[in-house]
């Protein structure tokens, strides 16, 4: 498979250029790019636009020394999972190998260098790194694909749910209305995991969910998410209050996602047969939405529970859909600037709470 950015970069750190030519030298290989930097300052310069799969930093360098780059490294999100060889004339001290270590080093190397010993301790972060963008350009031809599927099967699909409609407009039997029914509702639900799909794949591909602001009542989203649910689950008993008002500048139709899927979570993993409470709480800046069930969320299954496909397989099988409403959910909250939450124990049960500012976000500089 070809990569969209095939070649591995490697940053050299030293402050003199006869020791950055030799490493040069020794590393150099196809698929290999050296970024050169004689000082800490170019170092950070270059980590700001570059991906680097490792650092080599000299120790002993005026006015910031390889330790303190490494510190800084470690400080910043862009380079803190950087790997750093330290190199070093320095004969072998055990407090300054200590040091090295505390800033993040994964290992030393001491001067003269032999070359061996550099081309099998660089290689295998080379081979790691490349790996790596193997993984992801799979990832990314795997998601197109999943969206290019869903946009096919939206036609027929719709061909399926037409149909239905018509038989249920003049059903010739109770027989044929049942099963007209029945074939309605699962078209439906196939409909919501396409659906789905599409929205994972804006979140990871196309960076992020389109969301479109206009003033909203989160209260009357609330509402027509209930009444859907009571079509469907009309055993379900539920409450509502609302104090503080509940207006603001949201995407009404992302919202309604967001509560169906917490609604819906609460009917299929609340405890059978006890109520599920949901409020609306107003402050001046913000909105809150909470949906309470009974009963607790299994701490194996918390730890995975926004990730997409993994929380639905690990409860109670496939049958009930992609696993995806959790993270959509997460994902349309945090495009509005919101949070969203969770507290769950055996004593208290499940709460969801979603925080949305009643202003947009500003927009990226």
């Amino acid at each position: 498979m070809k990569l969209k950015n095939d070649s591995v970069k490697f940053l050299l750190v030293d402050d003199k250029e006869e020791n950055l030519v030799a490493l040069e030298a020794l590393l150099r290989r196809d698929g290999l790019e050296l970024l050169k930097a004689r000082s800490g300052d170019e170092a950070l310069e270059l980590l700001l636009v570059h991906d680097v799969a490792l650092a080599l930093l000299d120790v002993h360098m005026p006015d910031m020394d390889g330790f303190a780059l490494a510190e800084l490294m470690r400080g910043a999100q862009r380079s803190r999972h950087v790997p750093i060889i330290f190199v070093t004339a320095a004969p072998q001290e055990q407090h300054r190998e200590f040091r090295g270590y505390d800033a993040g080093a994964v290992d030393f190397l001491f001067k003269p260098l032999d070359p061996r010993i550099l081309r099998h301790k660089t290689e295998t972060f080379y081979q790691l790194h490349r790996q790596k963008q193997q993984l992801e350009e799979t990832l990314h031809l795997a998601e197109t694909f999943m969206a290019a599927v869903g946009h096919d099967l939206k036609t027929p699909l719709n061909a399926v749910v037409l149909g239905a409609e018509l038989i249920l407009m003049n059903p010739t039997s109770e027989s044929n209305r049942k099963t007209a029914e029945r074939l309605k509702a699962s078209s439906r639900h196939m409909q919501r995991m396409i659906d789905d799909l599409f929205d994972l794949a804006r979140a990871r591909l196309a960076g992020g969910i389109p969301v479109s602001f206009r003033p909203t009542d989160f209260l009357h989203v609330v509402r027509r998410s209930l009444t859907d649910l009571e079509a469907t689950h009309s055993d379900v008993k539920i409450t509502l209050s609302e104090r503080g008002g509940a207006t603001g500048e949201w995407d009404s139709d992302r919202l309604y996602q967001v509560v169906s899927n917490l609604l819906t979570n609460a009917v299929r993993h609340g405890t059978k047969g006890r109520p599920i409470t949901v409020r609306l709480e107003g402050s001046e800046d913000d909105v809150t939405l909470a949906v309470h069930n009974e009963g607790a969320i299994a701490e194996d299954v918390r730890e995975h529970l926004f990730d997409p496909f993994r929380s639905s397989s690990q409860r109670r099988g496939r049958e009930e859909g992609l696993g995806l409403g959790l993270y959509i959910a997460q994902q349309i909250v945090l495009v509005h600037g919101g949070t969203l939450d969770v507290e769950t124990s055996p004593v208290t049960g499940t709460t969801f709470r979603v925080t949305l500012p009643r202003r947009p976000p500003a927009p990226p500089s």
